[in-house]
């Protein structure tokens, strides 16, 4: 089954995978080169949870403990 991999290539031609890939034996590969920068990676795990975290972060009691940290809010 084909698997797909974010990699960067360098000014050097370089190609360095984003993630660790583990095969069996060696494989074929075929690259895609994008006419833009690599963008900045947000971890997908962090994208997942923010969902479930936000139901903890969004309520009065959270803003009230961290209001020292905000200008212009007091608790």
């Amino acid at each position: 089954m084909p698997l797909t991999v974010e990699a960067v290539i360098d000014d050097q031609g370089n190609v360095r995978l984003l993630e660790n890939v583990r095969l069996p034996a060696g494989r074929r590969a075929l690259v895609t080169i994008f006419d833009e920068s690599p963008a900045l990676r947000v971890a997908e795990t962090a994208l997942l949870s923010e969902p479930a975290l936000a139901e903890d972060w969004n309520r009065p009691e959270e803003d009230a403990a961290w209001s020292h940290l905000q200008p212009g809010r007091s608790s």
